[in-house]
C-alpha cells in the first residue's frame, strides 16, 4: 500500500511540473541557439515487477520496450512507446495448504508519452552535455492474452472447502483483453555523442483492477526498470543567426551661387569605421559560448587598435519568456558579464566602457529568441 501511495504521488508531481512549465516555456516553440527539433528511436530491455502479496522475487519477469519520438524543444518531447513481454500475479493460499501460488500472462502496451528534460529546463541547453535527466508521463492501452495459468488456479481453488471469496479470483479472464493504462516515470541519458546515448528508465503503470484476475478494489500496478540505447536522427543543430549589416549613407548638399549652381559633394572627414558585435546567449543564460567568444575578441582588437575609442555594452532579454521582473536581471547579467570580461580578462579600462541594460522593454530583433543578446558598439 505504501508503494502504491508513493507512485500515485509521483504521478501528481509530474502533472504539476507539466502545468507549471507551460507559461515560462511558451517561447520555446522556436528552437533555441544551437538546437534543432529532431526525431529519435529507442530500444530497451529490462525487468518488471507486478504488485502482489507474495515474495518480491516471485513476481519478477522480463520486459522489452521500443519507442520512436520527436523533441520539439530542448525541454519538451513526445514519443510513441511499445512495452511488451510478460506480467505475473500471485496470492498466498497457505490456509488451503497450497502455499504461495503465482501465474503469468503476456501483454503488449502502446502508450503516448510526454517527456520533459529537467536538466535542459533548469540549467539551459548545452549540446555537449554528458548526462541529461528527465520525467515522462503517458497514457495508452494494455492488451493482455494467454491467461490460462490463472484460470487453472481458479478452478483448483473452487474445488476447496471453506473457500475465502477474496482469493477466488473472480476477475479471471480468458482470450485477450484491452484495458486503459496510465504511466509516470523518470529517465537518465548518458550521451556518448550528440547522436547516440545510453539510457536508464524506470516507470510505474496503473491499469484496471481486473488486470491480474484478482479482486482487490483498487488499480493494479506494474513497474518497469529498463536499460537501452537512443539514436537521434536528422539535423541536430541549426546555423547561427546572421548579424545585421550596417549600411552607411552618403549625404550630398547643393550649394547655390549668384551666377551658377554648382553641386558640391561634402568632403568626408577621415574617420574610423564603427564596429558592432551582437553576442547571443541561451535561454536564461549569461555565459559566453565558445562561438560567441570570437565576437568579444573582435571588440578587444578594435579597442586596442584605437586607444581613444569607447564601447557601449547593452544587455537585452526576450519578451516571450518569463516576466518583466526576471528579464531585468537576465539583461543586466548579460551586460555585466561582457563588461567584466573586457576589464578583467582583456585589460580594457572601465572608463572606456558604457554599460547599460534594457530588460525586455526593447526588442532589437523580430525573432523572439535572438533578443537574448548583448550588443556592443565600438566607435
Amino acid at each position: 500500500m505504501k508503494l502504491k501511495t508513493i507512485f500515485m504521488s509521483a504521478a501528481l508531481l509530474a502533472g504539476c511540473l507539466t502545468a507549471s512549465a507551460q507559461q515560462p516555456q511558451a517561447a520555446e516553440t522556436k528552437p533555441c541557439d544551437g538546437f534543432a527539433p529532431h526525431w529519435y528511436v529507442q530500444a530497451q530491455i529490462g525487468g518488471q515487477y507486478t504488485l502482489g502479496e507474495v515474495k518480491f522475487g516471485n513476481l519478477l519477469s522480463g520486459n522489452l520496450q521500443v519507442a520512436g519520438g520527436y523533441n520539439f524543444t530542448p525541454v519538451w518531447g513526445l514519443r510513441l512507446a511499445l512495452d511488451t513481454w510478460q506480467s505475473k500475479g500471485g496470492t498466498d493460499l497457505s490456509y488451503l495448504g497450497l502455499g504461495e501460488q503465482t501465474w503469468k500472462w503476456n501483454y503488449i502496451a502502446p502508450t503516448v508519452d510526454v517527456t520533459c528534460d529537467l536538466t535542459n529546463w533548469i540549467l539551459g541547453y548545452k549540446p555537449n552535455r554528458v548526462c541529461n535527466f528527465g520525467l515522462l508521463a503517458g497514457i495508452g492501452a494494455n492488451i493482455g492474452w494467454n491467461n490460462d495459468e490463472a484460470n487453472d488456479l481458479r478452478a483448483q481453488i473452487l474445488g476447496q472447502p471453506f473457500t475465502d471469496p477474496a482469493h477466488q479470483m473472480v476477475y479471471c479472464w480468458d482470450g485477450s483483453k484491452t484495458r486503459f493504462v496510465g504511466k509516470v516515470g523518470a529517465y537518465v541519458d548518458f550521451n556518448i555523442s550528440r547522436r547516440v546515448a545510453l539510457g536508464l528508465e524506470v516507470n510505474a503503470n496503473a491499469t484496471s483492477d481486473r488486470y491480474n484476475s484478482k479482486k482487490a478494489g483498487n488499480a493494479d500496478w506494474y513497474f518497469n526498470a529498463l536499460a537501452g540505447v537512443k539514436v537521434r536522427l536528422g539535423k541536430l543543430a541549426k546555423k547561427p543567426a546572421a548579424e545585421p549589416i550596417v549600411v552607411e549613407k552618403i549625404v550630398e548638399k547643393i550649394v547655390e551661387k549668384p551666377v551658377e549652381k554648382v553641386v558640391v559633394k561634402e568632403p568626408e572627414a577621415p574617420k574610423r569605421e564603427t564596429l558592432r558585435r551582437d553576442i547571443f546567449f541561451t535561454l536564461r543564460g549569461s555565459q559566453v559560448s565558445r562561438t560567441e567568444m570570437a565576437k568579444v575578441e573582435d571588440v578587444v582588437a578594435y579597442m586596442n587598435k584605437y586607444p581613444d575609442s569607447k564601447v557601449s555594452v547593452t544587455g537585452y532579454a526576450d519578451k516571450g519568456t518569463g516576466n518583466a521582473k526576471l528579464n531585468v536581471g537576465y539583461a543586466q547579467r548579460r551586460a555585466d558579464v561582457i563588461t567584466n570580461m573586457l576589464v578583467n580578462q582583456f585589460g580594457i579600462s572601465r572608463s572606456r566602457i558604457i554599460s547599460d541594460s534594457k530588460g525586455d522593454t526593447v526588442q532589437p530583433y523580430e525573432q523572439n529568441d535572438l533578443n537574448r543578446v548583448t550588443i556592443c558598439i565600438c566607435e
